[in-house]
């Protein structure tokens, strides 16, 4: 294992990377501790500002061009950011039930589904983890 196929990858790859990462570990951090704190508060902002980058970041990223520089993984990116407001918008209105919904199902499709998809053989993570 070795980290330098990402901090050598273009930007803004490494700036995706760690991203997701960061924010892979704190959303099971977040799962894992009491709801409603001030803590799950002030994580969650860290959380949701981690997602942004992630998202915002990916547009950028076009290592699999299927439709111009964009693949159908880039489908994730207005629906991250849908979701993301949506969260925000359903606990501010007190409807935990559907900001733990729309966390969760973030969490599992944007993090770990997607996350699955970079250890694919050729790309950056896949290289990171198992070598060229």
């Amino acid at each position: 294992m070795s980290l330098a196929p990402l901090m050598n990858a273009s930007f803004p790859v490494p700036l995706h990377a760690l991203a997701a990462i960061a924010a892979f570990v704190l959303g099971g951090i977040q799962l894992l501790l009491p709801k409603g704190t001030g803590a799950h508060r002030m994580l969650g902002w860290v959380w949701i500002g981690l997602m942004l980058i992630t998202a915002i970041s990916a547009a950028f990223i076009s290592g699999f061009r299927m439709i111009g520089p964009f693949s159908p993984i880039h489908l994730l990116i207005p629906l991250t950011l849908y979701t993301l407001w949506q969260s925000i918008r359903a606990i501010r209105q007190g409807n935990i039930k559907a900001h733990r919904s729309n966390m969760i199902g973030l969490y599992i499709y944007a993090l770990v589904l997607a996350g699955i998809f970079t250890f694919w053989p050729g790309r950056t993570m896949y290289q990171v983890v198992f070598g060229t």
